[in-house]
């Protein structure tokens, strides 16, 4: 079950990553309900005259109490930022294509709540097999609720970009989670299998290539948060300069991706070294690297092709899925036995 949900969450990441793309994200200007119906409209004229003004009134009062839990919370800076950020004011027009694009974004993501809801409920038989697949079914389900509720935010604040990201880096947490509990549970299925020998390095490379990883997704989301102001500045036109608008933030994110490919390399000679040729860390760092080869290449195609609107999701899911391969090398290099780290 854990499985299909982590399935469900990637695919919810690509079609976040459409939603950005295609400028819907504020397709639904409320949350959860969708121009205040369970279905949203198909037309403008389904819509009353001064709708954008009432819709624009509900997202400035769930702000005001946002800014007041900030500032209960001690956030004061963030929730002066907030309440001062005049982008918020803006309301768009209402368009049926981006309305029904964020609907079903949003569809997906309660799917995922029930996903996630059953497999809480199968994890329980294991509380007394191992108590930490049906806590972290349980931590997933906070997540999700969590994720959810910054989502309603997100909106409501009319996609303020640090938001964005935060929303994106929980879902990752919530891929992390889930599969945490998905190795946990095939461990047990799976007691007996053949370990490896491997020297401690090949973790250590890993686990900095993760943390490599992590900082470059992050980077990203700051260079298209600057590609989105430049695009909206422009008008949507002009692709071809908005890489060279970005300056030194795209500079670092791209040589960037030199630094995690050389490391992944590193990884990839000492792994197909040290691990059995078919086994799962030897057969998942190969699908690592293709998948890190791919990222490269989109990213590459943005670069040089003004940044074409279907190579954007693809390059966010191309770098979850790499987030996620190497969390599950780690887990399954730490179940293996470790031999001294200057072994030949």
């Amino acid at each position: 079950m854990s499985t299909w949900t982590v399935i469900a969450v990637y695919f919810l990441i690509l079609v976040g990553g459409i939603v950005r793309s295609t400028g819907s994200g504020m397709g639904c200007p409320d949350w959860p309900k969708c121009f205040g119906s369970v279905i949203p409209p198909t037309s403008e004229n389904q819509l009353p005259k001064n709708y954008q003004e009432i819709y624009l009134e509900k997202r400035l009062a769930k702000n005001e109490r946002f800014v007041a839990t900030l500032e209960k919370l001690g956030f004061t800076k963030t929730a002066n930022e907030i309440a001062n950020d005049k982008s918020i004011l803006v309301e768009e027009e209402f368009n049926a294509t981006k309305t029904w694009i964020e609907y079903i974004n949003r569809l997906i993501g309660v799917l995922i709540g029930l996903l996630i809801i059953a497999t809480l409920w199968k994890s329980l038989s294991l509380w007394s097999l191992d108590k930490w697949i049906p806590i972290n079914s349980g931590i997933a389900l906070v997540l999700v609720l969590f994720t959810g509720w910054i989502g309603s935010i997100v909106v409501s604040t009319n996609l303020l970009h640090w938001m964005i990201t935060f929303h994106m880096l929980l879902a990752l947490a919530l891929v992390a989670v889930l599969l945490y509990a998905n190795h946990r549970s095939y461990r047990l299925l799976h007691p007996k299998e053949k370990e490896d020998l491997v020297p401690g390095k090949v973790k250590v490379v890993l686990i900095s290539g993760t943390i490599l990883m992590l900082i470059q997704v992050i980077l990203g989301t700051q260079v298209r948060e600057q590609i989105d102001q430049i695009s909206f500045a422009l008008g949507n036109m002009f692709r071809e300069e908005w890489v060279d608008r970005v300056g030194i933030d795209f500079l670092i994110h791209r040589s960037f991706s030199l630094v995690l490919l050389g490391i992944h390399i590193l990884y990839f000679f000492w792994a197909f070294k040290y691990t059995l040729r078919k086994s799962k860390v030897n057969l998942w760092s190969q699908l690592l690297m293709v998948i890190l080869l791919l990222e490269i290449g989109s990213g590459i195609g943005m670069a040089y092709f003004g940044i074409p609107a279907f190579l954007q999701p693809i390059h966010l899911l191309l770098g979850s899925l790499i987030l996620g391969i190497q969390f599950i090398l780690i887990l399954q290099l730490r179940d293996l036995k470790q031999i001294k780290f200057n072994s030949n």
